[in-house]
C-alpha cells in the first residue's frame, strides 16, 4: 500500500486493511539487515539458550541485571530472540554518556524498539531513526514545551483532583489501580483531548487493553505461525477498534472550527507544521502511531512512579510532612524530587538501548555492526558510586547543586533521543501529587516489591495505601 492509499484509507474510515498492513510490515522483529554478529567480539555473559536469556531479562529483570553486574562486571552480554541477536549493556556512567552522544546515523535506537512496532506503527518516535525521526521530533516538540506544559497543567491538576476526591478514608487499595485510572483519564483528556463520556465509555477499554499486551504476543509476531492463534488474534481485533476510534477523533478533530483555541496535544499536533517545509504536518497514520507511542509510554509508566512515591512517601511521618508542607506552599521543586526519587530507587523500564549500524568502539570494546547496546537503567540507579545509601528512598539528593548528572538519572533516556514526553511527565506527576497531599495523609500499608508487567516494572502488591482527609 502506497503511503497515499494509507492516507485515505485513514480517511476514509477503512482501518482494518490499515491495521493489517501496519502489522504485516513492522511484525519481523530485529529485521535489520544488517549481518550475523560474530560473538568473540562482544563483553562475556550467560551461555544459556537465547529463549531462556529472553525470559529473564523480561521477566526477572530486577535479580537478572544485578546478577550479570556481580558475575561480569560492568559490560555483559544478552542474546535474545529471535535470531540470538546479541543486547549489550553496559553499567558505567562514563560509557553511558557516550552512547547518548553517539552519532545517531550509527547509534539506531528504532531498531532496538522494533518488538513494538505492531501496536505502535512505523512512525512512532520510538521507531524511526535517522532524518525521519529528526522530522517527527521536530513537529512534536512544541507540544511538549514548557509554554505548552504550563497550559496543560490545569488540566491536569482538574483530572487529579477529581479522582483523589473520590477515594474512600480508613479502607487499604491498590495505590497503583487508582493512579492507572488517573493517568490515562489525562491522556485521554489532556493528549487525546477526549472529554464527550460517550467517547470515554468507548475508548477506555480498547486502550487498556493495548496497554496490558503480554510481552509474549509482542515476541509472537516474529513467527507467524502463532498469529493465527487465540492471543495473538485478539490483539489484532482490539487495534482495529483502537485505531477506528482514534482515525475518527482525528478526522473530526481537523475539520472542527475551534482547533486554534484547544490546548489538549492532538490539537497542537494537528496544527504543527514544519518550519523548512511549509505547510507539511502529520498526515492521519503519523497522527495514530505518535498518539499510541503517547499512550503507552506516557501511561503505566507515569502510574507505577506515583505509586511508588505515594508508598515511600507513606512510610515515614518526616516525609509525609514535609511533602504536605510542599504541597500546601507550591513547593515544586521538592514534589518533583519526590517523583524523580520513585522513579531512581524503583526503575519502571530496565534499560535504553540502541543498535550499531557501523562497527563501533562502546566502553573500550570494539563492536560490530548489528549488535545493540545501552546502559543498564537497573544498575545505574543501584550503584553505590553512583547514589550514595542506593537503598534509602532520598529525595533531596535531587534538591541543590550536588543533583545527580543525567548520565546517571536515566529514567528517561538521553542524547537526541531523550524521551520527549520527560517533562510532561514530571508535570504532571508533580499536580497529582499536590493534589493527594493536599488532602490526605497518606500511609503505606504492608510491603511491597517490584514485578514485571508487560514491557514496564509496577508494585507487585499494587503499592497498598490508606488515607485519611487532613485535620
Amino acid at each position: 500500500m502506497t503511503i497515499e492509499a494509507e492516507r485515505s484509507a485513514a480517511r476514509d474510515g477503512d482501518t482494518r486493511d490499515l491495521t493489517m498492513r501496519r502489522f504485516q510490515k513492522t511484525s519481523v522483529v530485529g529485521g535489520s539487515g544488517l549481518p550475523p554478529v560474530p560473538m568473540d567480539q562482544l563483553p562475556p555473559g550467560p551461555r544459556w539458550p537465547a529463549l531462556v536469556q529472553t525470559i529473564a531479562l523480561m521477566r526477572f529483570r530486577h535479580r537478572f541485571h544485578p546478577w550479570l553486574h556481580k558475575r561480569y562486571g560492568d559490560a555483559y552480554t544478552v542474546n535474545l530472540i529471535p535470531g540470538g541477536r546479541p543486547l549489550v549493556l553496559f553499567t558505567r556512567p562514563e560509557v553511558t554518556k557516550e552512547i547518548f552522544a553517539g552519532d545517531p546515523e550509527v547509534f539506531h535506537a528504532g531498531k532496538g524498539n522494533a518488538v513494538l512496532g505492531p501496536i505502535m506503527g512505523e512512525h512512532s518516535l520510538l521507531l524511526q531513526d535517522s532524518t525521519e525521526h529528526h522530522r517527527a521530533r521536530k513537529l512534536l516538540m512544541p507540544a511538549f514545551l514548557g509554554h505548552a506544559l504550563r497550559g496543560y497543567r490545569g488540566m491536569v491538576a482538574e483530572v487529579a483532583g477529581d479522582e483523589v476526591d473520590g477515594w474512600s478514608e480508613g479502607e487499604p487499595f491498590r495505590a497503583l489501580e487508582r493512579m492507572n485510572a488517573l493517568t490515562l483519564e489525562v491522556i485521554l483528556r489532556v493528549v487525546f483531548g477526549v472529554t464527550d463520556e460517550d467517547r470515554l465509555t468507548r475508548l477506555r477499554p480498547a486502550v487498556n487493553r493495548t496497554v496490558e499486551i503480554n510481552p509474549a504476543v509482542l515476541l509472537g509476531w516474529a513467527y507467524p505461525r502463532l498469529q493465527k492463534l487465540g492471543p495473538w488474534r485478539r490483539t489484532v481485533e482490539n487495534q482495529v477498534e483502537l485505531d477506528r476510534l482514534m482515525y475518527a477523533e482525528i478526522r473530526e478533530r481537523r475539520s472542527a472550527t475551534d482547533l486554534a483555541d484547544r490546548s489538549d496535544v492532538l490539537s497542537r499536533l494537528l496544527a504543527a507544521t514544519d518550519p523548512d517545509e511549509p505547510g507539511s504536518g502529520l498526515d492521519d497514520t503519523e497522527l495514530r502511531d505518535q498518539l499510541v507511542t503517547l499512550l503507552l509510554a506516557g501511561h503505566e509508566t507515569t502510574a507505577s512512579a506515583l505509586s511508588w512515591a505515594l508508598v515511600e512517601v507513606g512510610r515515614s511521618a518526616d516525609l509525609l510532612a514535609r511533602t504536605q508542607r510542599a504541597a500546601d506552599e507550591g513547593d515544586d521543586a521538592w514534589l518533583e524530587a519526590v517523583l524523580k526519587e520513585s522513579m531512581r530507587l524503583h526503575p519502571i523500564i530496565p534499560m535504553v538501548v540502541r543498535t550499531l549500524m557501523k562497527p563501533a568502539t562502546v566502553g573500550g570494546w570494539d563492536l560490530p555492526a548489528g549488535a545493540t547496546v545501552g546502559p543498564s537503567i537497573i544498575m545505574s540507579h543501584q550503584l553505590e558510586s553512583n547514589f550514595a545509601d542506593p537503598d534509602v528512598f532520598r529525595p533531596e539528593r535531587f534538591l541543590g547543586k550536588d543533583a545527580p548528572a543525567l548520565n546517571v538519572w536515566i529514567p528517561f533516556g538521553g542524547g537526541v533521543r531523550r524521551c520527549i514526553g520527560a517533562g510532561f511527565s514530571l508535570m504532571e506527576g508533580v499536580e497529582v501529587l499536590r493534589e493527594v497531599f493536599r488532602r490526605y495523609d497518606v500511609h503505606a500499608v504492608g510491603t511491597d516489591v517490584p514485578q514485571v508487567r508487560n514491557i514496564t516494572s509496577v508494585p507487585r502488591r499494587g503499592a497498598r495505601i490508606r488515607v485519611a482527609r487532613r485535620a
